[in-house]
């Protein structure tokens, strides 16, 4: 029996979808903003409007594996409680990539190509944020340039106060995006727990005894409910604030299982998945950084 925890909210939550390269391009684009005084003159010969050049972004892939390596004697033996020994932990490393990918899909990593001896790296949810973001003192965003998405500066950790998840969930809004969940911490779940803005603390339940909810699961904000759920593999420090339909976890090589080369009397398999984290549109999310954790 196995207690290790294996959810992923982040990965389940987003958009899937393929990329044909190590380096995985798309385009951002926004409308020209709102103009109240837009009246021409009858019958007028009006001038082109200037049009606004498309942005360019991308992402590296991130190559990851596990290699598994069983002796034919443990292969050979009738083991307790489960069958051949080799696939077992094939199944467990499944689990564990799905782990590593959420950490690095939510994390504040930056891309990178790559070289001879140094392996290519995705820049996570984190560093992405740009636009829509609460720091501590010292802490700042960094923009994406020359084809990397560097990571973000950490500044002083803070309490989580309410005020300032309002703050980044107006910022969302005004830049039309439309959050639905809040990835947070165990120690900041509790915090959330105490803003004014959650649902009803007390549930009807007819003549019985009313039950006491304990636990924030919603927050509903001046700019949309959002859910408010517990992440085990996201950074503890940060708030993410999240619009699942503006990211895009795209599949350069699909999860595979490998059989490798014969070593003496033992078999080895290896699991791979390369894969990298589309950001569709990073001003539809936001952070909530720098956040103490005790």
């Amino acid at each position: 029996h196995d207690l290790t925890p294996t959810d992923t909210p982040f990965m389940s939550a987003i958009m899937k979808g393929s990329c044909s390269n190590t380096y995985h391009g798309w385009q951002t684009d926004a409308l020209a903003a709102a103009s109240g005084t837009n009246a021409v003159i009858e019958g007028d010969n009006p001038a082109n409007d200037a049009i606004t050049p498309t942005v360019r972004l991308g992402n590296y892939t991130q190559l990851s594996d596990k290699v598994i390596q069983v002796s034919s004697t443990q292969r050979a033996a009738k083991n307790a409680g489960r069958g051949d020994e080799l696939s077992y932990p094939l199944k467990k490393s499944s689990k564990e990539l799905k782990r590593d990918m959420e950490t690095s899909l939510t994390g504040n990593y930056a891309s990178a190509a790559g070289a001879a001896g140094t392996a290519r790296t995705l820049a996570g949810f984190e560093a992405w944020i740009q636009t829509n973001d609460s720091r501590g003192s010292g802490g700042s965003n960094t923009a994406f340039s020359g084809g990397i998405q560097a990571a973000a500066t950490d500044g002083t950790q803070r309490t989580f106060a309410e005020g300032l998840l309002k703050d980044v969930l107006q910022l969302c809004w005004e830049n039309g995006g439309d959050p639905s969940m809040v990835l947070v911490g165990a120690f900041n779940k509790k915090q959330m727990s105490a803003f004014a803005g959650i649902a009803d603390q007390t549930r009807d339940t007819g003549n019985k005894r009313a039950t006491i909810i304990g636990a924030a699961d919603v927050y509903v904000s001046d700019f949309g409910q959002v859910d408010i759920v517990a992440s085990r593999f996201s950074r503890t420090r940060s708030a993410l604030v999240v619009d699942p339909a503006m990211w895009k976890l795209c599949y350069y090589q699909p999860f595979s299982t490998t059989d490798l080369a014969k070593t003496g009397h033992a078999d080895r398999k290896m699991l791979a998945v390369e894969y990298t984290l589309e950001a569709c549109n990073e001003k539809g999310s936001g952070v909530v950084a720098d956040l103490t954790t005790s």
